[in-house]
């Protein structure tokens, strides 16, 4: 159950930050991987102190 809510919240931020990356053109690759690892990793620590 864990895992199938974690990956909801990756694909989820995933879908947010894919359509800003196609409007704006100066951002790289590798910073728009960062703020989806990042976004993944707070959206983790937000559901994990829900369940606790």
């Amino acid at each position: 159950m864990k895992k199938f809510l974690y990956l909801f919240l990756f694909i989820f931020s995933l879908s947010l930050v894919l359509p800003s990356c196609r409007e704006q053109k100066n951002d790289s690759v590798e910073d728009v991987a960062d703020d989806v690892g990042d976004a993944v990793e707070d959206a983790a620590d937000d559901v994990e102190d829900a369940v606790d």
